[in-house]
């Protein structure tokens, strides 16, 4: 039964992949065959070479947490695009015939050593018996023949294509014969372990089953390739999926009327009542929500925090009092019972000490983390489960929206908990250590100086009895401050949902300290919870009235509130801290200022004071629309080269790429390559705009003013070229095509058809893309430093690279800011996500491929 419910989380999220997402290769790393936790940390099926299947997390559901219907979406047929929804469905069955041929070859080299293995079982020394043969290849024949007798009708349609082409039938006829599939599951574990067993009894069988010879596909290059037995009987428990996925793709870009598309809806649903029927013997178990407790003297300060506990990620309740600071978790209590906190640790104040902890400690290196497109994925669910909530409040369906807030707080509690990344460590004069995670700098010093401002009285150490801590913990669930975890789903309907767009800030001046140093600020805005660091200002060396007058364009995203931290740079290299996240410069001013969107959103400058523990920065903002600030103008003047069409310039410079692209790429790989957070911290706007000026003029002083320049000031010019090319670097024409692409399930159609957009660009078009592609992904090589990971990376410019044309977005019907950014700016994201995460693409080779394109299954 354990074995079935692994299996089945890899179907599950199969049976229905909802129409507005693409889940298929999200929780995909390209690491090979590794085992794979979902969130609750549960083992799944393990990812094989390069299978498409989902994690267990991101199962196919609806908002409400229903299964989606199977029903394609409607729409992309609709307004009569014939044409192109056959070219789409000849793309789609082409990347699935290069697929097959690849499964075939895994199958025949599973099949190839059968022979002989028979043939030695009736000899004094066989390597396998006649038993342990059939259970190890149990039904790969059978297999064998069905997708060789597919393959071979299929081939032809496509060689032959026209728009009265009809695959239905095939497709019907492979649905109808999974049941040979659903025979070999039950068969997989058996026949793996037999396997394992077997190899480590005999060497000759271990070698075989180690050097299986799989041939490559006939357009490849690679004439043979060396897999283990058992990546290749894994093979068929990823195939079983992928009718289904190529299904959902068909249908969605076949006419109603076509004669394929009730052929296709049967195949579909005799594929789903396939995989539903192994699900059925499945008890999906999901473990219980966890509560928290509390405790008295004086309550100086309480939070939510996250504790790492064994190596894993916590989430509890920190109370600071006048003499102690006590860490609870909410209890398990029973539905409509009183929520109670439960004591972890305490320790008194005169034990504590703030010092960092020597390598040997604790250490963020071993702690749980999820990759950032999976918290991503959370961003995304929790926007749409938003936009559900405000429909079906209007609707009057109450208990439609509890079970929505629900899901919500469920992606949101498991955001806050995998996204906080700064450690603050906490130390027992007595030997014991504690570390927490914070989303920012900003919270760690909060706490830092409560702790030491109460550490500077003469606070004698203490010994609770369990009966006192016990009275302790329950007072502080009366006395605490924080009531919630910092949920959306925690607050009032009538709260803020955030802004959405570009805040403008401008750095002015600071003003009361009381001896020079080397000073800067820091600006960070909240993201669905935790905050996030966007912008730097230069050091101002040894001054008490620095005079920065610094803009900067910042982000939003669902944002409400925006922080102004100052520090005091360190120079002294032998302070520097072991930890890569630790933050060595002192903070000696922090405060922030909520985001009015009334006050904000008025087309003049707001200027504000913020006062810090003496100090006030004076600063200026103003905010603008997301569609507002990437809307591309074109240059009245064709001189220059910001707004220009790129053609025009490549073929003025004669040039393959743009110069303006290879100086500022040369540049930030020279030197910038390893600052933090390069191409996501802002540049200032004024830099930024006098390199913009040296480029459109073509002044001869550029080498110098890069070489002198910021290098987020480079990146940020960067970044400009491409937002005000007349239209996105991938075509207003292709954008469509792009959004239908990568929303595609299956693997091999989506390859196919990825690749095909990319040989349709035009050539300036192409061959810029693809040398910002390879700058990228060399970035990238240096996340441990830089902090940026592809992820972050398609985060930044994606939405730049790719953008609907303006007649795109007045069809639409949005009426939320936040489904703008989950669905527009995620789907953006992931295209280009998809092209970073892609082995090297080169141009000739790209060309010469007219074909399709295949792929490993």
């Amino acid at each position: 039964m354990a074995f079935f419910f692994e299996v089945a989380c890899v179907l599950r999220s199969l049976v229905n992949p909802p129409p507005d997402f693409n889940y298929n290769n999200d929780g995909y790393d390209g690491e090979g065959a590794e085992d794979r936790k979902s969130q609750d940390g549960s083992e799944t099926m393990p990812f094989i070479d390069e299978s498409p299947t989902m994690s267990p997390q991101l199962c196919a559901r609806g908002p409400d947490g229903e299964a989606v219907s199977p029903t394609p979406p409607e729409g992309l047929l609709a307004g009569g695009d014939i044409e192109k929804g056959l070219e789409m469905k000849k793309l789609v069955l082409s990347g699935f015939l290069a697929s097959e041929e690849i499964y075939i070859n895994q199958l025949e080299a599973l099949l190839l050593p059968i022979k002989a293995l028979k043939a030695g079982a009736t000899t004094s020394k066989p390597v396998l018996t006649v038993e342990q043969i059939e259970t190890i290849f149990y039904k790969i024949q059978d297999i064998h023949g069905i997708h060789k007798e597919f393959y071979d009708s299929l081939l032809p349609h496509i060689q032959q294509w026209d728009d009265k082409v009809t695959v239905g039938d095939l497709f019907q006829k492979l649905a109808s014969q999974l049941g040979i599939y659903k025979a070999f599951v039950d068969n997989y574990k058996v026949a793996v372990e037999t396997a394992e067993k077997c190899a480590q009894a005999n060497t000759q069988f271990q070698k075989i089953s180690e050097n299986l010879k799989v041939k490559g596909p006939k357009e490849s290059k690679d004439l043979t390739s060396t897999v283990t037995m058992e990546a290749l009987l894994y093979k068929p428990i990823d195939r079983v999926t992928r009718s289904t996925l190529v299904l959902h793709d068909l249908l969605k870009h076949t006419p109603k009327d076509h004669p394929d598309f009730p052929l296709l809806q049967d195949a579909l649903r005799i594929s789903q009542n396939f995989l539903s029927s192994i699900n059925e013997e499945i008890d999906p178990r999901r473990t219980a929500v966890t509560t928290p407790k509390g405790e008295s003297r004086q309550l100086i300060k309480d939070g939510f925090l996250v504790e790492v506990s064994e190596g894993s990620r916590k989430l509890r309740h920190i109370f600071l009092f006048t003499d102690l600071l006590l860490c609870a978790k909410m209890k398990k209590t029973a539905v409509g019972k009183h929520q109670q906190y439960e004591c972890k640790w305490y320790i008194p104040l005169a034990d504590l000490t703030l010092q960092t902890l020597d390598d040997s400690a604790d250490s963020t290196h071993h702690v749980q983390t999820l990759p950032e497109h999976e918290l991503d994925e959370m961003k995304n669910k929790i926007c749409v489960f938003k936009s559900e909530i405000q429909k079906e409040k209007g609707k009057g369906q109450s208990r439609v929206v509890d079970r929505l807030r629900k899901k919500m707080n469920e992606q949101e509690s498991c955001l806050l908990l995998h996204s906080p990344s700064i450690p603050f460590r906490i130390h027992n004069k007595n030997g014991k250590s504690y570390l927490f995670l914070l989303s920012s700098d900003y919270e760690r010093s909060e706490w830092r100086e409560n702790i030491e401002k109460l550490q500077k009285k003469d606070l004698p150490s203490c010994v609770l009895s369990t009966v006192e801590l016990q009275v302790l913990t329950g007072t502080s669930f009366k006395l605490r401050t924080v009531h919630n975890i910092p949920l959306t789903s925690n607050k009032d309907d009538e709260e803020s949902p955030g802004m959405y767009g570009f805040l403008h800030v401008i750095v002015h001046s600071a003003t009361g300290f009381k001896e020079s140093a080397n000073l800067y600020c820091t600006l960070e805005v909240d993201s669905f919870g935790y905050y996030v660091g966007k912008a730097k200002t230069r050091v101002f060396r040894d001054t008490t009235e620095p005079h920065w007058n610094e803009e900067f364009e910042i982000e939003l995203e669902g944002s409400q509130c925006l922080r102004i931290l100052c520090y005091e740079k360190c120079y002294d290299k032998s302070k520097l801290n072991k930890d890569d996240n630790e933050i060595v410069d002192k903070i000696v001013g922090k405060g922030q200022v909520q985001l009015d969107p009334q006050t904000v959103q008025s087309k003049n400058w707001h200027m504000d004071v913020i006062e810090m523990n003496g100090i006030k920065v004076e600063f200026s903002m103003k905010f603008s629309s997301r569609d507002l600030s990437l809307k591309r103008t074109p240059s009245k003047k064709q001189s220059g080269v910001f707004g220009v069409k790129i053609s025009v310039v490549t073929k003025r410079e004669r040039s393959k790429v743009p110069y303006i692209v290879r100086q500022c790429i040369e540049e930030v790989e020279k030197r910038g390559i390893e600052e933090v957070g390069i191409y996501r911290i802002s540049g200032v706007a004024t830099d930024i705009q006098a390199l913009k000026a040296a480029f459109d003029t073509n002044t001869k002083d550029i080498l110098v003013m890069l070489s002198d320049m910021d290098i987020n000031a480079i990146a940020g010019t960067l970044k400009l070229y491409f937002r005000e090319l007349p239209e996105p670097l991938l075509t207003d024409r292709l954008y469509p095509a792009f959004m239908e692409g990568i929303a595609l399930s299956d693997p091999a159609a989506k390859e196919n058809c990825m690749m095909h957009l990319l040989r349709s660009l035009p050539d300036p078009n192409l061959i810029t893309f693809l040398t910002l592609l390879e700058h990228l992904k060399r970035v990238a090589e240096k996340e441990p430093i830089n902090k940026m990971s592809l992820h972050n990376l398609a985060t930044v410019f994606g939405p730049t690279l790719l953008r609907p044309s303006e007649n795109e977005t007045s069809k639409a019907h949005v009426t939320l800011a936040s489904d703008i950014w989950s669905h527009d700016v995620m789907a953006q994201v992931q295209v280009l996500l998809y092209y970073l995460q892609h082995q090297p693409i080169s141009f000739s080779e790209l060309k010469r491929n007219t074909l399709y394109f295949s792929t490993d299954v």
